[in-house]
Order: C-alpha cells, then sequence, then structure tokens
C-alpha cells in the first residue's frame, strides 16, 4: 500500500500501528490532541490517514522517544518554533537531568560503601545536590564568619577564597563523601570559633609589624628538617633534636627579621599553638579530594614533633 498522497493511499489505525509499532490506544490520543489528525474517514466513520500524516507520527514518535513533551512538540509540528531550537533546549535540560542522576548515584554507593544510617544518607542527597553556587556560597559564609571584621593575612584569605569545591558532573562516591564532610566541617560552630582564633592570631601579628604573607618556603624547610629527624629516631626532647632545632630557629629569624633568642622561640610556640588544630588540615584534603586535587601531605606530627622539641627547651629556661 506504498505510494504519494497524490495516489490517494488511505491508511487506516491499524495500519498505522502495524508500520510504526505504536498502540491504536496511542495513535487515537495523538489524533484526539491535534497532533496528528486524520485525513479522513470511512463512511461508517473509521479515521483514514495519508502519508503526510504517517511521516507526521513517526516525527512525533521520534521526538516522544526523544523526551519531549506534546506541548514542545506541538510547537515544532505547527512551525512555532524551529527543531534545532526545541532539540538544544530538550538537550540542555537532558543534560541537567543526567547530572542528577550521576550525583544520586554517586550518593548511593557512597552510602553503601561506609553503611550510612537513613539520617547520614538524607544528609549526604541535601549537602550533595547544592549547586556549584550553593556550595561556594557555603564556604564564602564560613570564611565570611571568620574573618569579617579582622586584618588577617590577606594573601591567606585570598587563597581559601580561591579554593572552592568544584564537586564535577560525575562524582566518585569519595568525592560526595569528602563534601559532605567539607559541608558538616565549614558549619561546626566549634571548627568555625577555632578558625576564628587563628585569624585574631594573625591580625595581632600584622598589628604588631608583620606583613610578610604566605611562608610555603619555609613550611618545606620544618617539614624537610622534621622528616629527617623523625626518619632518624631523634626524639624531640632529645640533645640530637638541638641543631634541627638551631637551623629552623634561624630560619624563622631570617624570614620575620627577629633576632634568634629565647624571645624568638616562645613567639615560635605560640604561634604554633595558634594553627594547632587538626581539623584545619583536614579542611585541606578534603577541598582536594572533592576537587581531585593531589591530596596535601599531612603535616601534624611534623609540627608536633616542633612544638614538642621547642617546649622542652623552654621549661628549662
Amino acid at each position: 500500500m506504498d505510494g504519494s498522497p497524490a495516489d490517494g493511499i488511505r491508511y487506516s489505525i491499524g495500519d498505522l500501528a502495524r508500520r510504526t509499532g505504536l498502540t491504536v490506544k496511542t495513535i487515537r490520543f495523538y489524533a484526539d490532541t491535534g497532533l496528528v489528525p486524520p485525513t479522513g474517514r470511512t463512511p461508517a466513520g473509521y479515521r483514514l490517514y495519508d502519508v503526510r500524516a504517517l511521516a507526521r507520527l513517526d516525527l512525533v514518535r521520534t521526538l516522544r522517544e526523544l523526551g519531549l513533551d506534546l506541548p514542545a512538540i506541538r510547537r515544532v509540528l505547527e512551525r512555532e518554533a524551529p527543531l534545532r531550537e526545541v532539540a538544544a533546549a530538550h538537550a540542555e535540560a537532558l543534560e541537567v537531568q543526567i547530572r542528577t542522576l550521576r550525583l544520586r548515584r554517586a550518593v548511593l554507593l557512597a552510602v553503601a560503601q561506609r553503611g550510612s544510617t537513613p539520617e547520614e544518607m538524607r544528609l549526604m542527597h541535601k549537602l550533595a545536590k547544592l549547586s556549584d553556587a550553593e556550595r561556594r556560597r557555603l564556604v564564602h559564609d564560613f570564611i565570611d564568619e571568620v574573618f569579617g571584621g579582622l586584618d588577617a593575612n590577606p594573601e591567606f584569605v585570598a587563597m581559601m577564597r580561591s579554593a572552592m569545591p568544584e564537586l564535577p558532573d560525575e562524582p566518585r562516591p569519595e568525592q560526595v563523601e569528602a563534601w559532605v564532610e567539607l559541608g558538616e566541617l565549614v558549619q561546626d560552630r566549634d571548627f568555625r570559633a577555632a578558625v576564628r582564633r587563628m585569624a585574631e592570631h594573625q591580625a595581632a601579628e600584622r598589628a604588631d609589624g608583620d606583613r610578610t604573607g604566605l611562608h610555603h618556603s619555609l613550611t618545606e624547610t620544618v617539614t624537610s628538617e622534621v622528616r629527617a629527624a623523625l626518619a632518624a629516631g631523634i626524639a624531640p626532647a632529645s640533645p640530637g633534636a638541638d641543631p634541627v632545632l638551631a637551623r629552623l630557629s634561624a630560619a624563622y629569624a631570617e624570614t620575620f627579621g627577629r633576632p634568634d633568642d629565647e624571645e624568638l622561640r616562645r613567639w615560635l610556640l605560640d604561634r604554633l599553638g595558634a594553627a594547632d588544630d587538626p581539623r584545619a588540615e583536614r579542611y585541606w584534603q578534603l577541598l582536594a579530594t572533592v576537587n581531585g586535587w593531589p591530596v596535601p601531605e599531612g603535616l601534624r606530627d611534623v609540627f608536633e614533633w616542633f612544638s614538642e622539641a621547642l617546649r622542652a627547651r623552654l621549661a628549662g629556661c
């Protein structure tokens, strides 16, 4: 029964169903809604369709399989909207749905791996589904509160503001877990208070004239010296730690332009104590995991050794 419209070929609903694979009920629904109106009727009142209607029905089926809703399909059929624009808009909407599904999958995998309780699962889902802007706002709110009104180290504050959590479109379960932990951490009142004390210490040092900024090279020096001491089994209170501490004390004296004396060592111990919160280090490790960056090395044992070495010598002064 193939032919062109000029041949006057007409198809019944049953013919269309066999040719398209759609049910008679579905074709009747499309006819009733005006998407694929019948071309004519038989003397008995049964609907008939021509080749153009067959092509129109095939297009409707294809667009429905691609997920377009009926109003969008109607606009395409009636030439109110170009197909390319409708397709582009729908593709964008599908991309959002795909990202959402990937995120849900990552949350479920994380829940399965860690054996979360229903309450933990709800929290994970709530935090994980935040948009990029909402995640950044949560961290910016944390930074605003802990550094607000203080003349803290501007380079450090800028570094914190530039390092925002960026959960990928298809996160791994460990990235979801890290973001959930980070999201909880920045909302923790006790952690905020601890970071506020660090910021106050920075502000006090700046009030005393410190404008030295960040000290990455100094941290590398401390790490190198103390790691070597730890590897050699040198206890912080032992005589073997004296030359290590002397080199570190000299490095700080040079960096901050201070005399290398007992007062410097007391200042050093106070400085290390102000930053002595393992959650601060955890913050950067979680952020790195979320963003897929190399996770920074844990330095808690390094600075504990350094503090203990200072404390042991100042105790006898």
